[in-house]
C-alpha cells in the first residue's frame, strides 16, 4: 500500500465516488478499538486487489456506528504471476489457525484445509467443520488487515487426498513438504508464473501412501533445510524461500 501506515479496513466493494460510509463489524471496530477520530486516516480495501486511502470526516458512535470518510487516493495491485495455494493438513488445537496467520501474513494466495490421515482434527460435515472452515477464514482475514495486504486469500472447503491429488494434476508445479525428500527446495528451477501448489503435512507426518498418490499425480518431494518444522510453521517459511527464489517480491 502506497506510502501509508493507516489501519486497513475490509469492506465488500470499494464506493465509486470521493467519499465512504463504514459501518457494522469494521466501523466498531475502528471506533471502539482503534479509536479512531476525525482527521485521522484509514484504509479501505476489497480483499481482491483494490484499495483507497481516505481521512476520517466524522465519526457517529453508539451501538451501531459510522464512519464517513473522504477518500484521497486509489490503488490496484495485481495478482502474483507466481500463485501460490498452501494445501494445509488440518492440526490439532489452535495450529491450523496459526498455520493460516503465518501463512497468509508470508502471502500465502489461497488455502486448502487438507484431511491428511494423521491429521488429528478431522472437520466432520456439519456444524462443528462448518465453525472449524469459519475461523480459519477468519483468521486469513484478520491477518491479511494485520499484514496491509490488499489481496485476501481465499480458503476453500476441506478436502481428502484424492481431491488434492486432483489439484496437483492441474497445477504447475506441486512440491510436497518432506523432511526426508533427496531435494532441497532451493535446488529447484521455479516458474516466474502459473499455479504453484505447496503441499504441508499434519505433526504425524506424510504417509507413505499420501506421499505415492501425489507423487503419481505430478507432485514433486522437496525439504526446506536440516530441522524439522512444525506444521504451523512450514509454510510461512516455504513462502519466505519462495518470495526469495522467484519474482514474487519484486
Amino acid at each position: 500500500m502506497p506510502g501509508t501506515t493507516a489501519p486497513v479496513f475490509l469492506v465488500g466493494e470499494l464506493p465509486a465516488g470521493s467519499s465512504a460510509v463504514l459501518t457494522g463489524d469494521e466501523a466498531r471496530h475502528a471506533v471502539t478499538v482503534r479509536r479512531l477520530r476525525a482527521g485521522e486516516r484509514l484504509v479501505l480495501g476489497d480483499g481482491a486487489g483494490s484499495a483507497a486511502e481516505c481521512v476520517v470526516a466524522s465519526v457517529q458512535p453508539g451501538r451501531e456506528p459510522s464512519l464517513h470518510l473522504t477518500i484521497e487516493e486509489r490503488w490496484t495491485e495485481p495478482a502474483p504471476r507466481l500463485r501460490v495455494t498452501i494445501a494445509q493438513a488440518l492440526a490439532k488445537g489452535d495450529r491450523g489457525e496459526l498455520a493460516v496467520e503465518l501463512a497468509t501474513e508470508a502471502g500465502a494466495d489461497a488455502i486448502l484445509p487438507w484431511r491428511a490421515e494423521r491429521s488429528v482434527a478431522r472437520w466432520d460435515e456439519g456444524p462443528r467443520g462448518t465453525k472449524a472452515l469459519s475461523r480459519w477464514r477468519d483468521t486469513a482475514r484478520s491477518a491479511a488487515k494485520q499484514a496491509r495486504r490488499t489481496w485476501v486469500p481465499e480458503v476453500a472447503e476441506a478436502i481428502g487426498t484424492p481431491e488434492l491429488a486432483a489439484a496437483a494434476g492441474k497445477a504447475d508445479l506441486t512440491l510436497v513438504l518432506e523432511g526426508t525428500a533427496p531435494r532441497r527446495l532451493t535446488e529447484l528451477s521455479l516458474p516466474g508464473e502459473g499455479e504453484l501448489l505447496l503441499v504441508v503435512g499434519p505433526e504425524g507426518g506424510i504417509t507413505d501412501n499420501e506421499l505415492e498418490t501425489l507423487t503419481a499425480a505430478g507432485a514433486e518431494p522437496v525439504r526446506l533445510g536440516t530441522t524439522v518444522l512444525r506444521t504451523s510453521t512450514a509454510a510461512a517459511v516455504a513462502l519466505g524461500a519462495l518470495g526469495a527464489l522467484t519474482a514474487r517480491w519484486s
